[in-house]
């Protein structure tokens, strides 16, 4: 198993590290590598995925990689390999926003993924229910909406702020909102002991979106960073610094990245140089030259004057923080 060990320095307690697996890292196009991020606490063989854009393609990718070698799946002779990773490990959803790009693959799986929780924030769940499991786009797979409800996806209503466990897992969560050109997204800040890590649904800059949404995360965060208990960051940069502003539409570029970031350490009020940073939901481009990756690679190194240690993410990878 590829495992990218980054170290942050951490106050004198047990640290908590987290295990990262990309299912997919795609901020669109390329259907089957759809953003979803499956998240264990190390060590173990239980975790949630954060979003859902691909989900079986993904583990098999995964595993393909060698991201599964080293747990303790058990046995099921009635399962294909994929089938077990599915079931056993994959314990929930959280998902950050109704995008197809992030909901997608929790949407073809379902059929064959009974008794899995969904989280997130109601006007997510609202989606879900109104305009994707309504038996027109596809059957109420849900234990809520339009009847017949058949039950087989549990949800669970985050409220802003307030941390719960969740199911199957020794992780808990607390859900932020974000603005996403209009649309609710959100930031899922996972806790194992005292230390945390932060994932980050679609969302643009402060200064183009309202609500001052990012702002009000990082002084939630930033005793984290301040304690070094805060493991590391999963946050999106859709396109480089060649997009304009005005064709953002609620996402971000390197040069907003790291000025959010730099707003971050300007509360934790420490130095963040090494702290990790995972790149995700990068844009494929399909005109002549460099790949999205690399634009977006060289716009990050260019200006990373504060010194974040920033990985971008590829499906099949798994990370430790």
């Amino acid at each position: 198993m590829l495992l990218l060990a980054l170290m942050v320095p951490v106050a004198t307690v047990q640290a908590h590290e987290f295990d990262i697996t990309v299912l997919g890292a795609a901020g669109g196009l390329e259907d089957g590598n759809l953003s979803a991020y499956l998240v264990r606490e190390a060590g173990t063989s239980s975790g949630v995925l954060l979003d859902a854009g691909t989900v079986l393609n993904g583990i098999e990718k995964a595993d393909a990689a060698h991201a599964f070698d080293g747990l303790d799946l058990g046995a099921d002779p009635s399962a294909s390999r994929s089938g077990v990773i599915l079931h056993r490990v994959i314990k929930g959803y959280l998902l950050s926003h109704a995008h197809l790009d992030h909901v997608a693959g929790l949407v073809a799986i379902s059929p064959e993924d009974p008794g899995k929780s969904v989280y997130a924030l109601p006007s997510v769940l609202s989606v879900l229910q109104e305009d994707l499991f309504n038996h027109r786009v596809w059957p109420n797979l849900g234990d809520r909406g339009l009847k017949p409800a058949f039950g087989l996806l549990h949800y669970h209503d985050l409220t802003p702020g307030q941390t719960m466990p969740l199911s199957g897992t020794p992780l808990s969560v607390t859900a932020y909102p974000l603005s996403h050109g209009g649309v609710e997204s959100t930031a899922f800040l996972l806790h194992s002991g005292q230390d945390a890590l932060l994932y980050l649904g679609d969302t643009g800059p402060d200064a183009i979106e309202p609500g001052g949404h990012l702002a009000a995360l990082w002084h939630e965060v930033a005793p984290l960073v301040r304690t070094g208990h805060l493991r590391g960051i999963i946050i999106e940069c859709s396109y480089d610094n060649r997009r304009a502003d005005k064709q953002l539409f609620g996402h971000l570029t390197p040069r907003w990245l790291l000025s959010e970031l730099a707003a971050l350490q300007a509360l934790a009020g420490v130095s963040m140089t090494g702290f990790p940073v995972l790149v995700s939901h990068i844009k494929p481009l399909l005109d002549a030259g460099p790949t999205a990756q690399t634009r977006i690679r060289n716009d990050l190194d260019r200006d990373n004057r504060l010194g974040f240690h920033f990985t971008l993410a590829r499906q099949g990878m798994t990370l430790r923080l």
